[in-house]
């Protein structure tokens, strides 16, 4: 699978997957990577976020510190911060005398998760219809694009990244600092989750309805047809992921 990302306001004349430094520049934003003094850290930290996030390692994979040391080209002392890190973050889950492990979201989770975004996205729409201007909807259009153009290609990681794009740029529309950080507090269980939920089938095409009738009420200024929308395609992901995927704990 070509792994691809989009970022920044893209153009009307070109649709193009950008390059992969934007999905890092991204995923380093989320962790605070840029906070920290040991580049070694980070760099691990971001790799093995990257590959939980996008599949490549599966919940309750073992991750290995001595191969993920070799790897790196470190010890592996930045490999067990790396890890504690992500534990942090939900993404690693470490038991003593086990090795470490990709998380595991459980059921429960799953749903408390997705009931508190239904409502913050709700809320984060009705203020982009209250708050954004002729412009910033034209901006929101050029995404759409952009998400049209990857479903066309059926181009799941470049479609993902675009729509993870898009929903921050509603975000600083909405002008409400204290409902971004609680966003962003939940950012990196929810990318995973998110895309589990567009990879199943069926739901790349679904997802893309949903994001054209969104925009047409966001245009018409609609804003109880716009949280409405946007509360039930969250309920669909929701969906899509409790009927695919396995939801037993990580402790299992």
């Amino acid at each position: 699978m070509t792994k691809t990302k989009t970022g920044g306001t893209p153009t009307a004349s070109a649709v193009t997957d950008l390059p992969r430094a934007e999905i890092s520049s991204r995923m380093r934003r989320t962790l605070r990577l840029d906070d920290r003094r040991e580049p070694k850290v980070a760099e691990i930290a971001e790799w093995i976020a990257i590959g939980i996030v996008e599949g490549d390692l599966a919940p309750g994979q073992d991750l290995n510190s001595v191969d993920l040391a070799k790897r790196f080209g470190t010890s592996r002392t930045p490999v067990r911060e790396a890890l504690m890190l992500l534990e942090q973050e939900g993404l690693v889950s470490i038991q003593a005398r086990r090795r470490p492990r990709v998380a595991v979201i459980s059921a429960s989770d799953i749903s408390d998760i997705y009931l508190v975004r239904a409502d913050l996205l709700a809320r984060m729409v009705r203020l982009v219809v209250e708050r954004a201007s002729d412009e910033q909807l034209r901006d929101v259009g050029l995404w759409l694009d952009q998400l049209r153009a990857h479903a066309k290609a059926k181009n799941v990681d470049a479609y993902f990244w675009a729509h993870v794009a898009l929903q921050e740029q509603l975000a600083e529309i909405a002008q409400n600092r204290v409902l971004k950080q609680i966003l962003d507090s939940l950012a990196l269980r929810t990318l995973v989750l998110r895309h589990r939920s567009i990879s199943r089938p069926g739901r790349l095409q679904a997802s893309l309805v949903d994001q054209n009738r969104l925009f047409e009420a966001l245009n018409g200024r609609d804003a109880d047809l716009a949280a409405a929308i946007i509360a039930g395609a969250t309920r669909a992901a929701q969906r899509a992921i409790e009927d695919g995927f396995s939801t037993e704990p990580a402790s299992a």
